[in-house]
């Protein structure tokens, strides 16, 4: 519900105690700041260093959005009864939840257009004369014996729509009678702003972590975050090539509309990367209606990364067949995935323009599992396997032979090999 701004926060004559404890908590924050410690520690230390400080906290809560293609945002939660940091977060598109539309949080946020600062407060009694329980979360405080309420909200950056931008949001309660002294709300006051930029700095790097991540798949991300960057720095690396592509789908693009397009694109290849997962199969990249991962090993693992690989083809060709099950019920456009599989070594690493690089594989066998996974159709199968790869599995058990057959490109024709559950 809509609640009035509250009214300017004036700061008493500081009290040189007060003032001694501000810059003592400052210097911490700026530490472990610098130290890049993990939010959950720095808020659970943030949080002792102001009960040390004379605080009377019966809980804190700090949450903060992030740039996450599935997560919207984390939260952390300190209670005195625990003495610990539960941490939880939330997925994208709750804006919606009573939860989050009813909170004081979002009171906090619409207080922002047009802040000069980036920073908004609210504080709220929570019993007595003056108590005022606008927000249903104040009265369950309230019904748990916290008495006062005070909550601050930081965006970071530049003035925009800071519903959708990144910033950090606090509360603190306390069950204290009289609840928080104008000495207490001061050293509050006093010590988030740098308590929020330690929060940022680790926020900032975690961000670039998952947004790399995401665009260029966990391991590349992670190494291209360590500092992996130079053009021309690769490895030799030996892998299970993964190629999935989509068969006809220009005639499928011809036929459906944008939206629907992106829809089925977003099923398929989230289907086929729910098999990846658990295997350790790194997607390095979506090309279009086509999709290339590896599954990296040493001599010692090649068996086994064949075996993790076969198994995630297998569950993703199930997968896809029931996803289509569901999509043509439903009226919607369906797409038949074929896929290769080839094992052999590839250079690893980044590769293009100065200012524009990408990190992946090149070599070979990178072009021949792709003309593997051509012969699909021709050849009325969904999965293919190369010579190589059959040759690293110690169990083939699964595997049939289909003859040699003749790789645009590639001089001499090679063997190639199937699934039995394939078999006519």
């Amino acid at each position: 519900m809509p609640a009035p701004e509250p009214p300017p926060f004036h700061v008493l004559s500081l009290d040189p105690a007060i003032g001694r404890k501000i810059i003592d908590v400052h210097i911490w924050a700026v530490r472990q700041g610098l130290r890049g410690i993990g939010v959950d520690e720095l808020f659970d230390g943030f949080c002792q260093q102001l009960v040390v400080a004379g605080l009377p906290l019966w809980r804190a809560f700090a949450g903060m959005r992030t740039l996450h293609p599935q997560w919207g945002g984390y939260s952390y939660t300190w209670r005195r009864d625990l003495n610990a940091i539960e941490h939880d977060r939330f997925a994208r598109g709750v804006e919606d939840n009573p939860d989050w539309v009813e909170s004081p949080f979002r009171f906090l946020v619409n207080q922002m257009h047009g802040s000069d600062d980036g920073v908004a407060w609210l504080r709220r009694r929570l019993e007595g004369p003056d108590a005022r329980l606008d927000f249903p979360v104040l009265k369950s405080f309230a019904a748990e014996g916290a008495t006062d309420y005070f909550a601050q909200f930081f965006r970071f950056g530049p003035e925009g729509d800071p519903s959708r931008g990144i910033g950090v949001a606090y509360s603190f309660a306390t069950d204290q009678a009289d609840g928080f002294t104008d000495g207490d709300l001061t050293l509050l006051r006093g010590v988030l702003p740098a308590a929020s930029i330690a929060m940022m700095a680790k926020a900032a790097h975690t961000i670039a972590r998952s947004l790399l991540e995401a665009y260029l798949g966990s391991d590349a991300g992670r190494r291209v975050h360590a500092g992996a960057i130079e053009r021309g720095s690769v490895e030799t690396i030996r892998a299970v090539l993964w190629f999935a592509d989509v068969r006809g789908f220009t005639g499928i693009a011809d036929a459906a509309p944008g939206p629907v397009l992106i829809e089925l694109l977003d099923g398929v290849f989230e289907t086929l990367t729910a098999a990846l997962r658990p295997r350790e199969g790194q997607v390095l990249k979506f090309l279009g209606d086509g999709m290339l991962a590896i599954f990296p090993f040493t001599p010692e693992t090649e068996d086994a990364a064949c075996q993790r690989a076969l198994d995630a083809a297998t569950e993703a060709m199930t997968a896809l067949a029931a996803l289509n099950d569901t999509r043509r019920a439903a009226g919607k456009p369906t797409a038949t995935v074929d896929l290769a599989l080839h094992a052999g070594e590839v250079l690893y690493g980044n590769v293009g323009a100065i200012d524009r690089l990408d990190f992946t594989v090149i070599g070979p066998a990178v072009n021949e599992v792709a003309r593997i996974e051509a012969l699909c159709e021709p050849l009325g199968r969904s999965v293919l396997l190369s010579a190589e790869f059959v040759a690293s599995m110690r169990d083939r058990s699964r595997l049939v032979p289909l003859g040699q057959h003749k790789l645009r490109g590639v001089r001499e024709a090679r063997e190639i090999f199937g699934l039995v559950e394939e078999t006519s």
